[in-house]
């Protein structure tokens, strides 16, 4: 049984190169999944602060230094899953900052296991 804090959310290698073009280009960087129309059921990336994050927002965590937020809706249902952001081929139908360079974002998932549900990394609600 493992006594460590598990992590919510993490990325893949290819993301995380992603990621690091994105923040040379951009600055800080933000993650926010929404569950609303077009793609944003898939992870969306902004510049630091181009989403304003509200008091029914769960924040799951960082990857590669950006902070994961997630809307609550979705949370409920993601909430016992272990999420990887990883990317692919393909333009997405969304604001997301990687869109121009022919990717998008997506997110593979696993069940954690028993002996991980009471270790995972605190979430908490963002503010208006």
């Amino acid at each position: 049984m493992t006594t460590q804090t598990i992590s919510r959310i993490d990325v893949t290698p290819a993301a995380a190169d992603v990621i690091a073009k994105l923040k040379a280009r951009h600055g800080e960087l933000m993650f926010h999944q929404s569950g609303g129309c077009c793609d944003g059921s898939s992870p969306m990336c902004f510049e630091k602060g181009d989403f304003i994050v509200g008091q029914s927002d769960v924040w799951l965590g960082e990857i590669e230094g950006c902070a994961f937020w997630m809307a609550e809706s979705q949370f409920e249902y993601w909430q016992h899953t272990h999420l990887t952001i990883d990317v692919t081929p393909g333009r997405g139908a969304s604001f997301s900052l990687e869109i121009p360079m022919g990717i998008r974002f997506l997110i593979r998932s696993r069940l954690f296991e028993d002996d991980e549900l009471a270790h995972l990394t605190p979430i908490h609600f963002g503010e208006n």
